[in-house]
């Protein structure tokens, strides 16, 4: 069977204490099936039918409540599965966040370590992970060796079982689902705002706060 995944970040690489600085970077992906993305714009008509601001498409952070409050409604009653990492940046080892790909892989790398098992449960499975284009190749880079690490580890490898797509957000509306659900479970962490993250709760199947034991905050 053909898996789809749809990936997404949230969070900065500022490894400082300052005032625009996230505390924390948050890694989310979102398995679905893609019959979603057609009832995300069969929602985004019937908005733009009742005059509600709404753009090219869905992007939680700039989307009025009441366009977000009916993505949500949506999303909650869709049979999803949302698996989300999350790293207090700050105890981060050195070594760590010595450079930002670096970081990067690790985050992707742990979040699909423990996804992986509930994602992919036949070795006839095949695999699609989707995140929104990143801006250098060394970045898609990181993100296709974090998948196949975890690959190898789990599940055969080889070249027909699995791929990695990268695209703008707007050009896949599962993309803004996975968008939504990053964002709703980022407020939750930065800000305790538990408003939009409550509704997408029940679909949360993984939320792990890499570091929750670690001491020691390294700026």
């Amino acid at each position: 069977m053909r898996k789809f995944i749809f990936a997404d970040e949230a969070g900065d690489f500022n490894f400082s204490r300052h005032h625009s600085a996230s505390r924390f970077f948050i890694v989310c992906a979102v398995r679905m099936n893609c019959d979603i993305g057609l009832d995300l714009l069969k929602l985004r008509r019937e908005l733009l039918w009742d005059a509600a601001p709404i753009g090219d498409g869905f992007h939680a952070t700039t989307d009025k409540q009441i366009v977000r409050d009916r993505v949500y409604d949506l999303i909650s009653s869709q049979d999803i599965d949302i698996f989300a990492q999350v790293l207090e940046k700050s105890k981060a080892q050195p070594h760590i966040a010595a450079t930002k790909h670096r970081f990067y892989k690790h985050a992707w790398y742990y979040l699909f370590k423990h996804a992986m098992g509930q994602i992919i449960t036949s070795l006839d499975d095949q695999l699609m992970v989707t995140t929104a284009s990143i801006g250098v190749k060394k970045g898609q880079v990181d993100f296709s060796a974090a998948v196949l690490g975890v690959l190898k580890q789990t599940q055969r490898v080889d070249a027909g079982s699995w791929r990695t797509n990268f695209c703008a957000a707007a050009a896949d509306p599962c993309l803004q689902i996975a968008d939504y659900c990053t964002w709703a479970i980022q407020r939750r962490w930065e800000r305790n705002d538990r408003r939009s993250y409550d509704l997408i709760r029940p679909r949360i199947r993984h939320e792990y706060d890499m570091w929750q034991n670690g001491t020691t905050h390294y700026y």
